[in-house]
């Protein structure tokens, strides 16, 4: 494990297992006088409200974006902790923490463990279905848990989950201090969360990094599912060019919020400096961008849909699919040059493409080529530009082994 201040990791790219749009959830968090636990999800970036800014100042004291307790003065807890269900089980590849803007309240330590539960606890279920309450104070600002649910929270054991960041210092929230990053693996699949503070303060937001792991066998092998979604482990591993947007926004769930919730690129600066439209109704001597989708399970891809929403002036003039079924190479093997080695077959042949629309192509049809088990697509852009969502429906090919796994 290694934490650090500077550059990314790789596995940053990777989903966020516990955003708010996978649907993570606080079962129950000791104290949440100043800002509640949940905002540590948010996907927003934080930010800071100025004195002059409306909202700077709640009853409680400074707003704050993130989860902050107050300074503690009692030893029962002695330090503050909630318990997260992550929105979707999955394999924790690196923990990112920030502790954006606090600099003088951020929490000084703090560690982090981890449990699979599948079946839970009748109080902690109970725990959680208060905290769901609109009528119930807990997970609101100036709220904290009770001694009698402090016992119930306490007795299920949680300070004895695994450890997947230790007891560790944190630093102030400042630009160049604010962001860490730990490396974390062999812990299998993890469906919650208990984050400690060491005693108490603030921390801006936590994201955990890794994949959905799917629970394959609650699904008829014959039924239609997005081979590539979030939801179902698909992973963006790889592209030419990320300018504005990673290519695992591609997967997210439901349709994009903003054109910042899909891949876009740049524009390409060896596009022809006059447009000219070829016999085949697609601009001619056009080059183009692409990246690569690392299916959830390997399949036959039956539909594909592609959604350029809110792409209006910047999606592209056409695309293409490809697959492969190459499910033990590394991902490095679809990196850069070694991306065109691989064994790729046409998916989807070059396709006009529209704005801000949803398009969907199908075997059936004639539009989808019939490529046999796949474990891997290639999208292609002409030139450049945006694409919101893709999605590849099919079936699962439990013949050829089960869900692929990500090598990052």
């Amino acid at each position: 494990m290694a934490a650090s201040v500077n550059e990314p990791p790789a596995w940053t790219s990777l989903p966020d297992l516990a955003s708010e749009g996978l649907g993570t959830e606080v079962q129950f968090a000791t104290d949440e006088w100043f800002a509640t636990a949940e905002r540590m999800f948010l996907r927003a970036e934080p930010i800071f409200r100025t004195d002059d800014m409306p909202g700077a100042y709640t009853v409680q004291g400074k707003w704050m974006d993130g989860w902050e307790t107050r300074r503690k003065r009692i030893t029962n807890p002695g330090q503050d902790w909630c318990i997260i269900k992550l929105g979707r089980p999955g394999e924790i590849v690196g923990i990112e923490l920030d502790t954006a803007f606090f600099t003088g309240n951020y929490s000084p330590r703090f560690s982090l463990q981890a449990a699979c539960i599948d079946s839970e606890p009748e109080s902690l279920v109970a725990l959680h279905n208060m905290r769901r309450d609109p009528n119930h104070p807990y997970g609101q600002i100036g709220s904290a848990c009770s001694d009698e649910d402090l016992a119930t929270a306490e007795a299920l054991g949680t300070d004895r989950w695994a450890d997947l960041v230790p007891f560790t210092p944190l630093q102030p929230g400042y630009a160049e201090s604010r962001h860490h990053f730990f490396d974390v693996s062999g812990f299998g699949r993890v469906t919650h969360l208990r984050l400690n503070m060491f005693p108490d303060g603030g921390i801006a937001r936590l994201r955990v990094h890794g994949r959905v792991s799917p629970n394959w066998d609650t699904m008829a092998a014959s039924a239609e599912v997005d081979l590539c979604s979030v939801l179902n482990g698909g992973l963006g591993i790889s592209c030419s060019n990320r300018h504005f947007g990673v290519p695992g926004n591609l997967l997210g769930i439901g349709r994009g919020v903003n054109m910042g919730d899909g891949w876009e690129t740049a524009r390409h600066l060896h596009r022809p400096p006059v447009l000219v439209m070829g016999a085949d109704g697609n601009i001619k001597d056009l080059e183009s961008d692409w990246a690569v989708i690392q299916l959830g399970a390997i399949g036959t891809v039956h539909r594909v849909q592609i959604d350029t929403a809110h792409f209006k002036g910047n999606f592209p003039e056409s695309c293409r699919v490809d697959a492969c079924y190459e499910p033990n190479h590394q991902d490095q093997a679809f990196e850069g040059d070694a991306c065109a080695q691989r064994k790729w077959v046409p998916l989807l042949p070059r396709t006009k493409l529209g704005a801000d629309r949803i398009v969907d192509f199908t075997v059936a049809a004639g539009e989808v080529m019939h490529a046999g088990p796949i474990s891997h697509v290639r999208l292609s852009i002409f030139p450049d530009g945006g694409i919101s969502r893709l999605r590849l429906f099919g079936t699962r090919e439990p013949e050829k082994g089960g869900a692929l796994r990500s090598r990052l």
